[in-house]
């Protein structure tokens, strides 16, 4: 079928009005959403919103099946205290006013014997919501709790970019339709972002233009390309240096343009002379033929849109594959043209200001700042993760499952297992990480209550208001926060004690919007900046308007740069002065001779979705993809168990011979929850929690491992 086809899900019966709200769960695309509302108070069908420009009638399946989730027999509904050993899942239900005493008791009892650095509130994106959120660091701000350095997701991608355009912005994304040509590097679209599809088909439809997917296995979005190029993990920025060494080449890069616009397009041409089409095909696998016909495709299409997503930037090298990539629109001057440039995220230009909300007034920068995707290391007392400082002794979690999504996962439970560590999670379902936490109490969705989002693949502010009334025994994340600065003797300070709709109208009149009334009726908010804002006409980012074809790596700007107090992270050193092919990632070596990139599932969402029962009847069970070549070479069938192992650990699982990666790679599409493997423990006990270069950040697809028949 077309992959852009709107799902049609069964109309629901009894429908009393259709409500309108926003998709809430970690994905760029921030899909807005109709929803029958029945008559007795519950949502029916959810489908994407034909109104919404960018959503155009589109959602992925998960979400189109939200009756599953919302409605789930095993969705947590009461505050629960552990009674037995740490995941033993022996459970007593409590009252939420007990529940929130002792959670506020323990962190008193932490503080009073290490200070206040020992709470740590640990949050991410499990909600998109800026209030339901953000909320948790006013309470730590307040409270001069350890601070969060989150860098589990966007840093090195958002890192690359910025330091070549001096700005988180680029070209409207609905641009795509206007395309002769949509590069899809990076993103498994069909699987994670349908609305890129959306638009990258409809130019196609309607224009002749050219999809182009670059990705490292024969995936569904592979599949929709008219030209696909499968290439070896990590060496993305091989293929772009080849592509710009062509178009110096052939004349198909932009003098005039880079003359204008770029800081050095001598010094990278002269860079680029030994990047041939040859020394990128022995990196990447892919012939020259292939990158020969790439080059010339983009270098003779004015109109090239390069859709840049976050999977090649999830590898030790990541942010200058990032960098590189992005360059090549510069090189090519694709940002000239409506329906040309590279996009990655319109983070920048949103300006919700959000300074009373997250408590900013109150911070501390004395306070130390603990790395997200070293939650393991940090439990499990590593000095250097703990900033030389005391040890962690009491958690709160909220929109995040650091059990299952965390690296280091043996370290992880280590860590969620000491008996001197209290653990209060507040969740939906109760996931691996609320099984192991001392205190679980039980949260609402996304429809049962007031929030505001903002898509960062798109570019819309989108208000996603309260449609359906929660159970009575659940509660919301600004609920908990609130409850538990009163408790703490905090409730005094700027921005507690308000509703999540003054939140919104505070936020929005600060920021220079209209407020949540307005919204309300208008339902969105159009962001985007004007044409020349968004293609950079008039200047990149950075104070003389040039790209930075050579950016400053230990200084250059970033919406994720760590604090002072970190600093630059990572083998900072070893990065280049162009764009380049750096192999400080996990080279495959004699003990260790396969590539693993831990890949999105369809039907998941990190660990999302991975307790509904269509999502799990869709992928089946845990399997690695094993390439037909290695199979036959380890003597393994179709559905034989594999063991796979690292220093970090190993673990079982069942293969599926797939055509359509290179020889050496293995790809497991998860997440899966650690308890659905053979042994316990999942994918996650294999990737690694060393900082990347230069600003953090958790390379979860770049892991050398060793295979065989268990």
């Amino acid at each position: 079928m077309n992959v852009t086809t709107p799902i049609t899900a069964k109309a629901t019966s009894n429908v009393n009005r259709v409500g309108h709200t926003v998709c809430p769960h970690d994905c760029p695309s921030a899909c807005a959403l109709d929803v029958d509302l029945t008559a007795e108070g519950k949502i029916g069908r959810v489908r994407g919103s034909s109104d919404n420009t960018y959503t155009a009638g589109v959602i992925c399946a998960k979400v189109a099946r939200y009756t599953e989730r919302i409605y789930h027999p095993q969705r947590l509904l009461t505050p629960k205290r552990r009674i037995g050993a740490k995941g033993d899942g022996a459970w007593q239900e409590i009252s939420w006013e007990n529940a929130l005493d002792e959670i506020a008791d323990a962190f008193v009892k932490a503080e009073a014997l290490h200070g206040t650095e020992a709470v740590w509130p640990y949050f991410y994106a499990g909600t998109m919501g800026q209030v339901q959120r953000d909320s948790i660091e006013r309470l730590r701000h307040a409270k001069k709790y350890s601070g969060f350095f989150g860098s589990i997701c966007t840093n090195m991608a958002w890192t690359g970019y910025v330091m070549g355009t001096g700005a988180l912005r680029g070209p409207d994304p609905r641009e795509m339709a206007k395309s002769d040509c949509v590069v899809i590097w990076g993103t498994n679209a069909v699987s994670t972002q349908v609305n890129v599809m959306t638009h990258a088909v409809k130019a196609r439809k309607e224009r002749g233009a050219k999809i182009v997917v670059i990705d490292i296995y024969d995936n569904p979005t592979i599949k929709q390309a008219d030209m696909g190029l499968i290439l070896k993990p990590g060496t993305d920025a091989a293929l772009a240096c080849a592509v710009m060494h062509i178009a110096f080449r052939d004349g198909y890069a932009d003098r005039d343009y880079m003359a204008q616009y770029a800081d050095d397009p001598a010094g990278l041409e002269a860079h680029l002379r030994t990047k041939t089409p040859e020394w990128a095909s022995a990196l990447t696998g892919l012939s020259v033929d292939e990158i020969e016909a790439f080059a010339r495709l983009v270098g003779t299409t004015k109109k090239t849109f390069f859709r840049l997503g976050y999977g090649f930037g999830r590898q030790r090298n990541g942010t200058v594959s990032m960098h590189s990539a992005l360059s090549v629109a510069t090189v090519l001057g694709s940002w000239q043209y409506e329906g040309g440039g590279a996009f990655h995220n319109n983070g920048e230009i949103f300006r919700l200001n959000k300074a009373e909300l997250m408590g900013t007034a109150y911070a501390d920068p004395d306070i130390r700042m603990l790395d997200q995707s070293q939650i393991g290391r940090v439990l499990t007392g590593d000095a250097e993760a703990l900033r030389q400082r005391g040890p962690v002794t009491a958690l709160l979690i909220q929109n995040t499952n650091p059990v299952n999504v965390a690296p280091e996962q043996r370290l992880v439970k280590q860590g969620f297992l000491r008996d001197d560590l209290f653990v209060a999670v507040h969740e939906q379902f109760m996931t691996e990480t609320a099984e192991v936490a001392d205190i679980v109490l039980p949260a609402t969705m996304f429809l049962e209550h007031d929030d505001i989002y903002r898509g960062g693949g798109q570019n819309h502010i989108l208000l996603g208001p309260k449609l359906v009334d929660a159970p009575d025994t659940v509660r919301t994340n600004l609920f908990v926060i609130e409850e538990l600065a009163s408790r703490l003797g905090v409730s005094h300070y700027p921005g507690f004690g308000l509703s999540e709709r003054e939140h919104i109208d505070r936020m929005l009149a600060a920021s220079g919007w209209p407020g949540f009334d307005a919204l309300a009726l208008q339902r969105w908010i159009d962001a985007q900046p004007d044409f020349e804002t968004a293609h950079y006409i008039k200047g990149f980012g950075y104070p003389d308007g040039k790209f930075r074809f050579s950016p400053d790596w230990a200084n250059g700007p970033s919406p994720d740069r760590p604090p002072k107090s970190i600093g630059p992270m990572g083998p900072v050193e070893a990065l280049p002065k162009f764009p380049d092919y750096v192999p400080v990632i996990e080279v495959a070596n004699e003990e260790h001779p396969f590539r693993l990139a831990t890949s999105p599932a369809r039907s998941f969402l990190n660990s999302t979705f991975a307790e509904t029962p269509s999502s799990v009847q869709k992928e089946k069970r845990p399997e690695v993809m094993v390439e037909p070549s290695d199979a036959a070479r380890l003597g393994i069938t179709d559905g034989d168990v594999v063991k796979l192992g690292n220093p970090r650990g190993e673990i079982r699982l069942h293969a599926r011979i797939v055509a359509g990666a290179r020889p050496g790679v293995l790809i497991a599409e998860g997440l899966w929850p650690n308890k659905a493997h053979l042994d316990g423990e999942g994918i996650n006990v294999l990737t690694g929690a060393d900082a990347v270069a230069p600003y953090g950040g958790a390379a979860f697809h770049d892991n050398r491992v060793w295979l065989r028949k268990a």
